[in-house]
């Protein structure tokens, strides 16, 4: 059974919605600067930030604001979803429609602006609601109307990716006629000074595949894709299809990937397997690419490894939105379904040097090319690794 995708919404540090993500991506328009949102002694390292404050956010969704709390992680996540859920249609009334909603911070943002209210009388019930990981979830499933199956995953960087996993293994199941998945985080600090305690964090803005990389951006955002099988999806609306999925748990390490990217290897492979092509028959690779030394040497191992001598233009969008973390597996997707429908390869922004360890540098130039199968590579804490492949229909 083939799985389409015909919806999908995304909001970045680069823009809102498919056309302004898309217009940023042609451009090389970078979103990554300063911290506004929050004070914070590591004010000198930058982030991608969405640019909407949480009012706006509130404004733009027109929630309800009197005796309702919102994290910025459950706005950021309906935004995406509603653009994604409008721009899909179907044949004929949808019966079964699920949501497979991911996030790694849930509501923290908002409780770290309100912690102090934990210990007193003067805290609500439905705030101590929003610490949950599924807050966000509920609220997207609440405002459109979602009530047959709704799940959270979370899964660290791979996250979203395992939620469109796991959406196509639900349609192919017979478990629901449309599923919207795809994941959502905000900045936190907690979150910031985590990765600053890894010593991973870029104190220049991150740098995909390049010889003097000095670590990972963290960014903000959220994107969502419907999918639907072929007896509903219209004709017109049909963005793609999923082709390829894998997951691979290798447990290698808490926080850094295989040196010898075995593990990547594995689920890449198994994606081309699950999509009955071989590596020749990919067109470019959206790579996972953070911009640490560790994962991007891993990652392009496990590229040689399984492309060999034929190794497809690859780029990260890294470099101009951040590291979304549980939401970089949902916006690599919708950079993919951009890239197979304009027919175009985005260039690696913030790449100058060849690394020397790999015998490839990635794609640094938009131009235009024959896109039929695109990969998109998920690497998350704990060797949770995801590949999807998407196909022009």
């Amino acid at each position: 059974m083939k799985v389409f995708i015909t919806g999908m919404g995304i909001i970045t540090a680069i823009g809102a919605g498919a056309d302004e993500t898309l217009s940023a991506l042609k451009s090389g328009r970078s979103g990554i600067g300063g911290i506004r949102r929050f004070d914070t002694v590591h004010r000198h390292i930058p982030v991608g930030e969405v640019k909407q404050s949480n009012e706006e956010l509130c404004d733009l969704l027109k929630l309800p604001t009197v005796g309702r709390y919102y994290s910025r992680t459950a706005l950021l996540g309906l935004m995406a979803a509603r653009q994604a859920m409008r721009s899909s249609h179907s044949v004929t009334p949808v019966r079964r429609v699920a949501l497979v909603n991911a996030t790694t911070t849930g509501g923290m943002d908002y409780h770290e602006m309100h912690y102090r209210k934990l210990s007193s009388d003067d805290i609500h019930a439905q705030e101590m609601e929003l610490l949950d990981c599924a807050g966000g979830t509920h609220l997207i499933a609440e405002t459109l109307g979602i009530t047959d199956n709704v799940t959270t995953v979370s899964t660290a960087c791979s996250s979203s990716a395992n939620a469109i996993l796991t959406g196509v293994r639900m349609i192919r199941n017979g478990l629901a006629d449309k599923v919207l998945a795809g994941g959502s985080d905000a900045i936190t600090r907690f979150t910031l000074n985590g990765f600053n305690t890894l010593e991973i964090l870029s104190p220049t803005g991150c740098r995909p595949f390049d010889a003097h990389r000095n670590g990972l951006t963290l960014g903000e955002g959220a994107a969502y894709v419907v999918l639907e099988p072929e007896k509903t999806a219209l004709p017109d609306d049909v963005l793609c299809v999923v082709s390829g999925y894998a997951n691979v748990s290798e447990a290698y390490h808490q926080t850094s990937s295989s040196p010898d990217g075995k593990g990547a290897a594995m689920v890449i492979r198994q994606a081309l397997s699950v999509a009955a092509l071989s590596p020749d028959d990919i067109d470019c690779i959206h790579a996972h690419g953070t911009g640490t030394q560790v994962n991007d040497l891993s990652e392009g191992r496990a590229v040689e490894t399984v492309f060999r001598n034929q190794i497809p233009p690859l780029s990260s969008a890294k470099g101009c939105i951040g590291h979304t973390l549980a939401a970089a597996g949902s916006a690599g997707a919708v950079v993919s379904v951009l890239s197979l429908g304009e027919q175009l390869l985005f260039p690696n922004t913030g790449f100058n040097h060849p690394m020397p360890e790999l015998s490839f540098q990635p794609n640094t130039l938009l131009r235009k090319a024959t896109v039929n199968h695109v990969l998109s590579n998920s690497f998350g804490f704990g060797g949770s690794n995801t590949s999807l492949i998407f196909s022009r229909y």
